[in-house]
């Protein structure tokens, strides 16, 4: 299925989730109501007026696309589009843009921006990408999607609204700021503890993968940085997101089959939880029970 057929799921009233990913093929998670696009993939034309790129890692798999996108939107009278990306990895997304711009006969206009853990910015108003290390290799990063809304201190809450005014003209610090984590994304990583992370940790979303499946390809997700799903129930016990989305299965397990062993290794609670990116036909689990593994 080629990447225009992008699968949508909608997490709830406020969110969507839409992209494409499979290991080693495609991944591109886009969240369009907030304006980001999480790697880009072969680039889908419906993510074109997508103005954030935010890239996890350098693989071919997740961000080929990224001079397409970036002149599509030249082509079609946008911006230049915004680039986030680890510092080592801005000047060789530098030289392709610059190689493919000789190529097209046009210079390919775009904001790289250096981004490393620890680091923020804004995305549009009061809304924020917070950067964190994952494990996947020495470039790779996650991304959590922030709000912040202002709230009044309670001792102020009685106030009328001239005196709020006047205490602001004072100089006086009414409001809290308070911190909305909306959704986290991992890319590819390694089962790790995210939990010290509290942005991470409390995210309502947490789009996630899980690559391998089959009993004997522990060896391979340790060598790779990648997740196995005899990992994933210890690694999601520890958060508290209400949604978590699953990206990334190996082209080797059908939807079925990761299911199926999705269900066999996480505990109810995260069961119920759980969104795969991939899966056409979301089967009701009222209706297909729940298998727990002995």
């Amino acid at each position: 299925m080629p990447s225009h057929k992008l699968i949508e799921k909608k997490i709830d009233k406020l969110m969507t989730v839409s992209g494409y990913s499979v290991a080693g093929e495609e991944t591109v998670v886009a969240v369009p109501e907030l304006d980001v696009c999480f790697d880009i993939g072969k680039s889908p034309e419906q993510f074109i007026p997508i103005n954030n790129v935010l890239v996890s890692h350098g693989h071919i798999d997740h961000i080929s696309g990224l001079a397409y996108h970036l002149s599509h939107r030249q082509f079609c009278g946008q911006k230049a589009g915004n680039v986030y990306a680890h510092p080592e990895l801005i000047e060789p997304i530098g030289q392709i843009l610059t190689a493919w711009g000789v190529l097209d006969g046009s210079p390919i206009k775009a904001n790289l921006i250096e981004v490393n853990a620890g680091s923020e910015f804004k995305i549009k108003p009061n809304i924020f990408a917070r950067v964190f290390q994952t494990f996947h290799n020495r470039t790779s990063l996650g991304y959590t999607i922030i709000e912040r809304r202002k709230k009044l201190k309670p001792e102020f809450s009685g106030l009328s609204g001239k005196e709020i005014v006047k205490l602001k003209k004072e100089g006086t610090q009414i409001e809290n700021i308070i911190e909305m984590p909306l959704v986290t994304y991992l890319g590819d990583t390694a089962a790790c503890d995210y939990s010290h992370l509290d942005f991470v940790k409390n995210s309502r979303v947490l789009i996630t993968e899980c690559t391998f499946y089959m009993d004997d390809n522990s060896e391979r997700a340790k060598a790779g940085k990648h997740t196995h799903v005899k990992q994933l129930q210890e690694m999601l016990e520890l958060l508290n997101n209400e949604h978590i989305v699953i990206t990334h299965i190996s082209q080797r397990t059908s939807i079925r089959e990761a299911k199926a062993k999705l269900k066999k290794h996480l505990s109810e609670q995260i069961w119920n939880k759980l969104t795969v990116l991939m899966d056409l036909y979301p089967q009701n689990r009222a209706e297909n029970g729940y298998r727990r593994k002995n």
